[in-house]
Parts: structure tokens; C-alpha cells; sequence
């Protein structure tokens, strides 16, 4: 039988539409072989694991952004569980005396159901964020939600609210404008390269143009950006950064770079120790296999690795 090569367009696509199957959820969640893996990748379930991986972190020297995974919740009641969810968090934070900042997605707290609501329960999380003198990041999810989605963040920001950032995705052909507005705004942005399946009319579809998109992004980003974060695991893009912000003279504290749990912890440890911020972002939860999956759809490396653990290699 002739072999099936496997480049790494396959791979996401394979990958992506994966994270949105109901079947293959329930599969994942009944295989105990996947679970060692998967806290390579998830720090528990449980809001203790979260806060306690988070607390090893700092002990390193590096901070953490805190996400209770979940996405597209379908109820009111769902959306406000997930809304007292993150205020538990919160207070987990302050009682742990940690430098975490939170991250989620507005579809979690109702954003399908009603901007409204979501717009409510951002700003309830945000003002228990002021309270305990933390900092809320709101994350970008597919295309079809990203203008709802600003819609909802930008009336919170009309409501005074000054602790709360966004993601923005470089592979999107919108960005640079939503750029060029939020650095006006004052808004603390997270440039991302982009981990969903988008038509391209919207996006991006080759490697070589995201990362040449991602470059220049960062550049303005590190000029004119308010506390920029640097998210990027791609180590010539970080190179790129490093370079850029030295020759204009950028205090190395003026922005951080930011990692996905469990990937290149070593390279994290060498930007600490030359001086630089970092900031992982350590996601927890019950609701993790949409995010499994999406680490999977993003480095065939993390196939490689999950591929080998499973069959003992």
C-alpha cells in the first residue's frame, strides 16, 4: 500500500476540524492513555492545578496568564457559571499573592447568545480584576466572531475600563488597522500568529506571508504599542524582535514575550536569564479538548511528540 504523506496543511486541517467534533470530544475524554500527554499541554482541570502551576512559574521568574478553558457556551446560565468561574480565579490569584493576569474568550460568557451579555460579564471580570489589581486579556477566536467581539470589548473600554487588553492575529488581512486603532486607543495588545481554519479572503493562507505579516505587526507593535506582549514560539521571529527592539533602544522591560504552556520552556528560560519579560499562558479546565486540538493543528512537532508517548517509543 503506497504511503500518505502528511505536509503540514493536511495536518491542521485534519487538526482543526477534529476540535469540533462532538464524537471525537467524548473519545478523547474516555482515552486515559492521552491524559500524561495532555498536561504536557493543560496544567490540570481543576482551578488549584492552574494557580499551582502557575505559582512554579513565578518561581522561575516567569509570569502567567490564567485561562478556564471554554468556548461557545450555549445558555445564560453557562455563560454566568463561566463568569463566576473567573472571579474564583481571581480571587485565587490575590490569596496566592501571584502576578497572573487572566485570559478567555467572549463566546464562553455568552457572546453567541447576546452581546449584552457578554459585554455585563466582561465587566464584572474586569472590575474583580481592578479590585485584586490584575489584568484582564480577552482572546480572539474564528473570523466570523471578531467583530461582535470588538464590539463587546470596545463598549467596556467606553465604560472607563483600563485593565483589559485584546489578541490580535497576525494572520488575519484586517489587522493592521485594528493595530494601528488599539495603539491609538492606548489598548495593551498580544500579537498572535493565528491558530484557526479561515477562508482566504480573511486570512493569510501561507506560512512565509504570516510570518512576514507577524514581523512587521511586532515592529509597530514595539514602537508605538502600550505594554506589548510578543506571542510567538517561532524563535527567528523572537530573534527579529530582540534585534529590532535593541537597535531603537527599547528598554527590555517595556514589552514581555509570551509562550503557550509546555512549548519551548527552554527558550523561555534564556529570555529570563538575558533580562527579558515572559509570560506563559497556562490554560485549565474540563473544557480542553478544542484547545488540545489546536496545538496539534499548529506544530506537527507536538504529533511527533503525543505519536511517541503513546506508543511508547
Amino acid at each position: 500500500m503506497p504511503a500518505i504523506l502528511w505536509d503540514g496543511a493536511m495536518l491542521r486541517h485534519l487538526f482543526l476540524g477534529l476540535s469540533r467534533s462532538d464524537r471525537a470530544w467524548a473519545l478523547a475524554r474516555r482515552s486515559a492513555a492521552l491524559r500524561p500527554v495532555l498536561r504536557r499541554f493543560v496544567a490540570g482541570e481543576t482551578m488549584d492545578e492552574g494557580l499551582t502551576a502557575a505559582a512554579g512559574l513565578r518561581a522561575g521568574g516567569i509570569d502567567a496568564t490564567l485561562d478556564l478553558l471554554g468556548e461557545a457556551t450555549e445558555s445564560e446560565d453557562g455563560a454566568r457559571r463561566a463568569a463566576r468561574g473567573y472571579v474564583e480565579v481571581l480571587n485565587g490569584i490575590f490569596h496566592r499573592g501571584l502576578r497572573s493576569h487572566v485570559s478567555l474568550k467572549l463566546s464562553q460568557i455568552g457572546l453567541d447568545l447576546s452581546e449584552d451579555l457578554a459585554a455585563e460579564l466582561l465587566g464584572l471580570i474586569c472590575r474583580t480584576a481592578a479590585a485584586v489589581g490584575t489584568f484582564v486579556r480577552v482572546d480572539m477566536e474564528d473570523s466570523g466572531r471578531l467583530p461582535p467581539a470588538l464590539r463587546v470589548f470596545e463598549r467596556v473600554l467606553r465604560f472607563g475600563v483600563r485593565n483589559v487588553g485584546i489578541v490580535l492575529q497576525a494572520y488575519l488581512l484586517r489587522t493592521p488597522e485594528d493595530l494601528q486603532r488599539y495603539i491609538r486607543q492606548g489598548v495593551s495588545i498580544r500579537l498572535c500568529k493565528g491558530a484557526y481554519a479561515e477562508s482566504p479572503t480573511v486570512a493569510y493562507a501561507r506560512k512565509a506571508d504570516v510570518d512576514a505579516a507577524y514581523g512587521r505587526l511586532a515592529e509597530q507593535l514595539l514602537l508605538y504599542g502600550h505594554a506589548p506582549a510578543i506571542a510567538t514560539h517561532d524563535e527567528r521571529l523572537i530573534r527579529r524582535s530582540r534585534e529590532f527592539a535593541a537597535s531603537r533602544g527599547l528598554a527590555k522591560d517595556r514589552f514581555e514575550f509570551q509562550f503557550l504552556y509546555g512549548i519551548r520552556r527552554d527558550l523561555q528560560e534564556r529570555l529570563v536569564a538575558d533580562g527579558y519579560r515572559v509570560r506563559v499562558y497556562v490554560p485549565f479546565g474540563t473544557h480542553w479538548y478544542p484547545y488540545f486540538m489546536r496545538r496539534l493543528a499548529e506544530r506537527p512537532a507536538n504529533v511527533v511528540f503525543i505519536a511517541r508517548h503513546l506508543i511508547g517509543a
